[in-house]
């Protein structure tokens, strides 16, 4: 596949004449206990989202979603995003389920550059394999004190993800035209899943915000 382009063009929620789409949904996962939302704009969302993390068993977080059979090509521009805490995430989120313990894919973006754990850069990808399971993750291979490979852009922090039977790719922008692969994870999902754009706080007590844009889907 050329990274630079993509290769379906059955569907670019783009061109319907009415926003959201009808087929797009958005919900709390996982019962966060502060509420979020995601309110339309052109061509995304300006989305606020509570919620533990996304992360090890169980995930809490606020998800616009549609369903998606076989192959896709997503993408979405994250044009500010105002954490609550260092380990806010939001992201293009693959999910079997709407359960919290869902099996999933997720490409994250964090809100900065500050290392995070064995993170250097506002990058990186996560999976669970089986519900229930503990997550796991794919780190930017470059570490300090070098500079990160794929650095927060705000307002062109751009996210892609593809899928190709069991195999998922993750791609990095800064404009949105060429992209930098980030990784490829082999993961046995459903046929048919949940994609889109995903937000959660890591901080119970306080929401995090982010907007989305220029959301794209190629079925």
């Amino acid at each position: 596949m050329n990274s630079s382009s993509r290769t379906n063009t059955a569907t670019d929620t783009r061109s319907d004449n009415v926003w959201p789409p009808a087929h797009i949904a958005n919900a709390d996962i996982g019962s966060p206990q502060l509420s979020g939302s995601a309110k339309p704009v052109e061509t995304g969302w300006d989305v606020i989202g509570g919620g533990v993390d996304i992360w090890e068993k169980a995930d809490q977080f606020h998800f616009i979603y549609s369903d998606f059979s076989g192959d896709f090509d997503v993408a979405v521009r994250v044009e500010s995003f105002t954490p609550a805490h260092l380990y806010s995430k939001c992201g293009l989120m693959i999910r079997e389920s709407l359960h919290a313990e869902s099996a999933h894919l997720m490409f994250v973006l964090f809100a900065d550059n500050q290392p995070r754990n064995n993170n250097l850069g506002a990058y990186e990808m996560q999976f669970r394999t089986v519900a229930g399971d503990d997550c796991q993750a794919i780190y930017p291979i470059v570490r300090p004190p070098a500079p990160p490979e794929f650095p927060a852009a705000f307002p062109n922090s751009w996210l892609r993800v593809t899928r190709q039977g069991n195999c998922f790719t993750a791609f990095a922008s800064t404009d949105g035209k060429k992209w930098k692969q980030y990784a490829e994870q082999v993961l046995t999902l459903a046929g048919t899943v949940k994609v889109g754009p995903a937000l959660t706080s890591h901080n119970p007590l306080v929401l995090a915000n982010a907007a989305f844009r220029d959301y794209t889907e190629f079925r």
